[in-house]
């Protein structure tokens, strides 16, 4: 009795040593994780990856109360520079510059290619460069397919502005970039002296030097007519609007 049992203690041993053994190796196979490869350097690939959906506009503002078609491009100001609504630029933000819409405008930009579209806020005044309608903070541009080409078609549709696009508002006239502080002064003492009831300033840009005009009460008809009278050779003048 004791010797026939012996072999099927041993066996069931087996049978059980043999199981464990499978088990392991099952669990060994199903943890092994396969690490995806790092993200490309910023500003390089990363442009080629689908971001993530724009946000959409507020419940009941998605029908526009303007809209404009134009070439958009993007800008990335130094670091700590304020935009023109008071804070501080940041790259990472969905945020653009346009030269007339009310500050703190929010509008949704569409590549008219691509079909790629990024909702905005306009902090910035901008782009100062004759022929483009926009520019786009890194962000928005990657999101906007704006980034690797440079420039593109968009279609803007401002979906809420905190004060009337076509009346009020504190408008001036800006010129430049010049590429010296002679050429900009000497166009400013000209300035002063056909539009002597208005305040010609000139200040240092990213770009060169500026002029910009103030006009009497910042009134918007005045500085279409200071923009209209207003013809160089030394530097583009655009219409600008303050708040």
């Amino acid at each position: 009795m004791l010797t026939s049992a012996l072999p099927r203690r041993l066996r069931g041993l087996a049978a059980i040593l043999a199981f464990s053994l499978l088990c392991a190796c099952s669990q060994r196979k199903t943890a092994r994780v396969v690490v995806p490869p790092p993200p490309e350097a910023e500003g390089r690939e990363a442009a080629s990856v689908p971001s993530a959906p724009s946000p959409a506009p507020r419940r009941g503002a998605e029908k526009p109360v303007y809209v404009e078609t134009g070439i958009a491009s993007w800008y990335g100001p130094s670091q700590r520079r304020r935009t023109a609504n008071g804070e501080v630029f940041d790259g990472k933000a969905l945020t653009a510059a346009h030269r007339t819409l009310p500050l703190n405008s929010v509008a949704r930009v569409t590549n008219l290619k691509t079909g790629r579209s990024a909702v905005v806020r306009i902090t910035d005044r901008g782009p100062f460069v004759a022929g483009r309608m926009l520019d786009l903070s890194p962000a928005a541009a990657k999101q906007v397919d704006v980034w690797r080409p440079g420039t593109a078609e968009v279609r803007l549709e401002v979906v809420h502005a905190p004060a009337s696009i076509e009346q009020g508002g504190r408008w001036c006239v800006q010129i430049g970039a010049f590429p010296s502080k002679a050429e900009a002064a000497k166009l400013k003492a000209k300035l002063q002296k056909n539009h002597n009831s208005d305040t010609v300033l000139q200040f240092t840009g990213d770009t060169g030097e500026w002029l910009r005009v103030r006009v009497r009460d910042d009134d918007k008809s005045r500085a279409e007519a200071v923009l209209r009278q207003t013809q160089t050779p030394a530097g583009a003048a655009f219409l600008v609007r303050l708040d």
